[in-house]
């Protein structure tokens, strides 16, 4: 029998259920002190992945070194969430995603970067944070030079060189790489919104449009621009901004030379390969290749205006229409251009702003030698091609190939004047009528 330190014999015992765990319990004869549990040192330094975790999932096998790090995963399929908010109804199969929710009732962001003072409610977001100033991306694809900042960015990348998608809805046999993707997908078949906001009534599917939402109220804009000042509630606009001052455009097109800075761009180009339309409005039959594109139109039909100016009685159909009257307000214009110190309040001004001084017309005609510096005016030049007229009013069946065209031909009949000059009484139904009003103000 082994001797104890202080001459006690120690007594070794087999721990758990008498599975063969390595684990010794070392209790010293002389106390009554709890089990201590330890690894044998005379375990073989080439133990099976089965010794050194013997705590295996019926379900799907998984193996673990801790009874408690299984109980945990236990929850995934058996969908247990014990832990309880007792402000909402929100509940978590981990304590430690009921503490960072209950930091969303409170508001203590207790992390703070010490560069730009942003301030996080979790540690993890942080060190996040601090790679925008660092530009650390520890993690690496051994398949390609790819590197990302983050593990959710990296688990995505490695999925195009697998193809692995082993997330599958059971209503509509939607696959996906990430279980948090296929969570947030599940939303759309039950309408479930567990993000709500303790300040209004407004309530979302998921994390990031809650937390954009928070940022109104709180006016909190962490991201910052150290080219020219510009801040966003969200990494991701600050990564999109900062390409117009790089010219950064890593997003190719696999069947042409097109390439963009933004991957929703990209796919608008794609679908002008495939010439696929899925959307369609069951008002006038104008299909679209977008969904968002389709709200959009459909308001064209009901006149919804849901953004609405705080500062005068302006609404607009569409978000990006109420920044531009915004900047009208502020004065706020945070895109410049490098060349001529050209401002603007709206990026995708500055980025047509820029084409004339490349001359650069990235947009071509597929059926003769046409190409245009923005994307609206080869739109109008295709329906030369195929005589399109999706817009069409609902009123006297009035038919254009623009939007715009239409939005104007609507205001004939509606009387409505949208644009009002902030110096005079003076109000007109097209914009470059207001632009041209103003210069008489000089």
């Amino acid at each position: 029998m082994a001797e104890g330190s202080n001459g006690s014999p120690t007594v070794p015992q087999s721990c758990g259920d008498g599975s063969p765990t390595r684990v010794l319990c070392v209790r010293d004869a002389s106390t009554t002190d709890k089990p201590r549990a330890r690894k044998s040192t005379s375990a073989s330094q080439t133990e099976s992945n089965t010794d050194a975790k013997p705590y295996m999932c019926g379900e799907c096998g998984y193996r673990t070194a801790w009874e408690s790090t299984l109980s945990r995963h236990m929850r995934t399929h058996t969908g247990e969430k014990p832990f309880k908010c007792d402000q909402c109804g929100y509940s978590a199969a981990r304590r430690s995603n009921l503490n960072r929710h209950l930091a969303e009732h409170t508001g203590d962001k207790p992390y703070m970067c010490g560069e730009c003072g942003y301030r996080a409610a979790r540690k993890s977001n942080l060190s996040d944070h601090m790679r925008t100033h660092t530009g650390e991306k520890p993690y690496k694809c051994d398949q390609c030079d790819y590197s990302a900042a983050h593990k959710k960015s990296f688990d995505l990348h490695l999925a195009k060189h697998t193809g692995d998608k082993p997330y599958m809805c059971g209503e509509c046999g939607y696959r996906t790489t990430l279980k948090s993707l296929l969570s947030r997908h599940m939303r759309t078949h039950t309408s479930v919104k567990p993000f709500k906001c303790g300040q209004c009534d407004y309530s979302a599917a998921r994390k990031c449009s809650f937390d954009l939402h928070l940022a109104m109220h709180t006016g909190d804009t962490p991201y910052m621009c150290e080219e020219c000042r510009y801040r966003t509630t969200k990494k991701s606009d600050l990564v999109n901004h900062m390409r117009t001052h790089t010219g950064e455009k890593p997003y190719k097109c696999d069947q042409c030379d097109y390439s963009a800075a933004h991957k929703s761009t990209l796919n608008q180009n794609l679908a002008k390969h495939t010439g696929d339309k899925p959307y369609m409005c069951g008002e006038c039959g104008y299909r679209t290749a977008w969904k968002s594109a389709l709200s959009d139109h459909m308001r064209t039909h009901t006149g919804y205006k849901p953004y609405k100016c705080d500062l005068c009685d302006y609404s607009a159909a569409h978000k990006s229409a109420l920044n531009q009257h915004l900047a009208k307000h502020t004065g706020d214009k945070p895109y410049m251009c490098g060349e001529c110190g050209y401002r603007t309040a709206n990026k995708s001004h500055l980025s047509d702003h820029v084409r004339t001084h490349t001359g650069e017309k990235p947009y071509k005609c597929d059926q003769c030698d046409y190409s245009a510096t923005q994307s609206s005016a080869l739109y109008q030049h295709l329906a030369v091609h195929t005589g399109d007229k999706p817009y069409m009013c609902g009123e006297c069946g009035y038919r254009t190939a623009k939007k715009c065209t239409l939005s104007r031909h609507m205001r004939t009949r509606t009387g409505d004047k949208p644009y009002k000059c902030d110096q005079c009484d003076y109000s007109t139904t097209v914009e470059s009528t207001l632009d041209n009003h103003y210069k008489t103000h000089r």
